[in-house]
């Protein structure tokens, strides 16, 4: 049987009643936190669809339904292998964190195990992480590579991460006080791991939920197995033209309503932006020592505060490209200070204006990198119309237009779109 019912969503949602996603819906939400042109994109990408033994005889369930069970999911134990990979249409960042970020990817100064860096690695290739977690204060994701581990350990208000190609560690405490003010403000505070770096179908697929309104469909469009265990195929489509995504699908655990894939697919056709789901998984409790650990004998330590500082001192790819923190607006048709909100919904762009009317940072200016301006190349179309001239900087994803007068377009959208909101705006 595959069941395959609908909700042409307001918050997912059936003839307007509100589900429990609704008081969190906004109208103009980035589906995928990437920064614009490559910027720290903390997203997963394409892998070979997992095996299958077939698709499960389930019994039929309405898409509210489905939303429902997700939400209401109480699992809060787990581990397991999670395969991930990234296409986001961009040059492979690894070089570009070492380059641009100092004292990032085990620079001078800088730490190898430092999570800010090594957390981007997610927005390129195919990755296999190990995951566990035990409640909110207990989790721990490893990047495995064919001769080394990378593990970020979060326990109570103690966070490691260990790099053990380098022998590097990194530490971190946080601020008890302000994380659980934080939570209650729906904000997140004191935790050393980048905002938005999602490393599990489950939170891949609440970002996207909570975009749900009423400019999306979301439809369940029959069953699948993922690592064992049978689940429904909860199917999200932007109604808007001109946007980058053509859907998403999450597999969804029959059982306990823990999302166990989610597939992001481009609009244009093609290969998947998004590709995640576990390998394996045992929702039983994971041993305590999985969140315990302790740096090897002559392991070389980096304190949370020294990493802040060699931060502060640098200039990373955010800084080269005007309003590049634009991608990750949450709006509501607001902006902060100089950014103004166009459109609603999957087509949402933001206008930024950068200070002083400021174009693109140029190589002849000496104002970037000669790595960085072949990345920007590489990512570039010029273009012109009403509103002048200016180049659309390329993702799979997030495009931005930056014309040449120091205004700004950047959403989940085509280049047409882009130049449409562009000509509009003059």
């Amino acid at each position: 049987m595959a069941p395959n019912d609908s909700a042409e969503t307001n918050g997912g949602t059936n003839g307007g009643t509100r589900g429990p996603a609704a008081g969190r819906r906004k109208a103009a939400r980035y589906i995928v936190p990437v920064a614009v042109a490559g910027v720290a994109a903390a997203t997963i990408g394409l892998v070979p669809a997992l095996a299958s033994s077939g698709d499960p005889d389930l019994p039929k369930i309405s898409a509210q339904k489905l939303i429902e069970k997700i939400a209401a999911s109480d699992t809060e134990q787990l581990s397991g292998t999670v395969k991930i990979s990234t296409d986001l249409g961009i040059p492979s960042l690894g070089g570009l964190a070492e380059s641009f970020a100092p004292g990032g990817a085990g620079g001078k100064g800088g730490s190898s195990a430092d999570p800010q860096e090594r957390m981007t690695e997610l927005a390129s290739g195919t990755h296999t992480l190990r995951v566990a977690a035990d409640g909110p204060d207990k989790q721990r994701v490893s990047i495995l590579d064919d001769t080394s581990e990378y593990s970020l350990i979060h326990n109570g208000d103690q966070v490691w991460a260990y790099d053990s190609k380098s022998d590097q560690a990194y530490h971190a405490t946080e601020d008890r006080a302000g994380k659980d003010a934080g939570r209650d403000a729906g904000k997140k505070s004191g935790h050393p791991v980048p905002e938005g770096v999602p490393t599990t179908p489950k939170a891949l697929a609440e970002q996207v939920l909570k975009a749900a309104g009423p400019t999306t469909s979301v439809t369940v469009d029959g069953t699948a197995q993922v690592a064992g265990r049978d689940a429904y195929k909860l199917v999200v489509k932007p109604k808007q033209s001109g946007s980058t995504i053509g859907s998403v699908t999450i597999a969804v655990d029959a059982a306990n309503g823990v999302p166990l894939k989610f597939t992001m697919l481009p609009s244009s056709g093609g290969k998947a932006i998004v590709d995640a789901g576990f390998t394996k998984v045992d929702f039983s409790k994971p041993d305590a020592s999985s969140f315990t650990f302790t740096p090897p004998k002559g392991t070389e330590v980096t304190e949370a505060d020294d990493a802040k500082a060699e931060h502060k001192a640098g200039k990373g790819l955010g800084d080269l490209i005007p309003g590049a923190d634009a991608a990750q607006l949450g709006a509501g048709g607001k902006g902060a200070g100089n950014t103004k909100i166009i459109g609603e919904g999957w087509s949402t762009i933001a206008e930024i204006t950068t200070p002083g009317g400021t174009g693109i940072p140029s190589k002849a200016s000496g104002d970037v990198p000669a790595e960085a301006q072949q990345f920007l190349d590489a990512l570039g179309d010029k273009v012109t119309g009403k509103f002048g001239s200016g180049t659309v900087f390329k993702t799979r994803v997030v495009n931005a237009l930056m014309t040449d007068d120091g205004k700004v377009y950047v959403g989940a959208v085509t280049k047409d779109a882009l130049v449409k909101a562009a000509n509009s705006a003059s």
